[in-house]
């Protein structure tokens, strides 16, 4: 039987949750999402939970749930793009309170960074590789000799005069209709920044717009190379799964 363990993927437009197969790697099964509610406050949250759990009665063990703040020994520290009502909030306490379970309460790109570094695109990268997620903001995992230095948040570096993820995130493209031709111009100035600040040997690129990376593909530039996150939009939930069978490890 195949070692798995549930991670869940809180987001901006919906709740995600799949089981992390541990030994071949990947999602084995389905991935459930559920809406965010709005306003997304921990109240609201946490049924969300307990509702995709439900759904996978055949997991045991830690449950793994990534989240989009900078969390520190399981606490919400900031709230650029969640509500301002999860700050200072033990997030691992409460969604185990909730879940009745051991819960990893971390970074939504962290995980999604475990995931690629382990399985993924990032496999076999031995020098550093920043991992970027876009969607509603850009998300970061930084990675120097395989391990993370957590919490990042790289998508909120000054480029010109604002965060950068108001400058080149997926949300920004859909929002001024951006084709893209016009969106990656601004990846690139983004990943110039990166690259000015870092010097990574690879970049990941990951969120949901990784589905559509063979169309914009040709148009990025970069002095590192760049590769298309393996796991896609999946990438969140089985890095909290991978992360919560780490908890039970350590």
């Amino acid at each position: 039987m195949a070692r798995i363990r549930l991670g869940i993927d809180v987001g901006g437009s919906a709740v995600k949750a799949g089981l992390a197969d541990l030994d071949g790697g990947g999602l084995t099964g389905e991935l459930i999402a559920l809406p965010t509610p709005q306003p997304a406050t921990p109240a609201a949250v946490m049924p969300v939970l307990a509702a995709l759990s439900a759904r996978f009665p055949a997991a045991s063990g830690a449950i793994g749930v990534c989240f989009p703040s900078v969390v520190k020994r399981g606490k919400v520290r900031t709230a650029a793009n969640v509500d301002p009502s999860w700050l200072g909030v033990d997030g691992a306490a409460l969604a185990q309170r909730t879940l009745a379970r051991p819960v990893v309460f971390l970074n939504d790109a962290d995980a999604a960074g475990i995931a690629e570094m382990r399985w993924g695109a990032g496999r076999h990268a031995a020098g550093p590789v920043v991992m970027l997620t876009f969607g509603t903001g850009i998300g970061s995992a930084l990675f120097i000799e395989g391990r993370l230095y957590p919490n990042t948040e790289l998508g909120h570096l000054e480029l010109r005069g604002m965060d950068a993820e108001k400058w080149a995130s997926a949300h920004v493209r859909t929002a001024l209709h951006l084709d893209f031709p016009a969106w990656i111009e601004r990846v690139n100035e983004y990943l110039a920044l990166m690259q000015r600040l870092f010097w990574p040997d690879v970049f990941i690129l990951g969120g949901a717009v990784s589905e559509h990376f063979a169309e914009f593909a040709p148009l990025l530039h970069a002095e590192a190379e760049i590769r298309r996150a393996h796991f896609g939009g999946q990438a969140g939930v089985i890095g909290a799964g991978l992360a919560a069978a780490e908890l039970e490890a350590s």
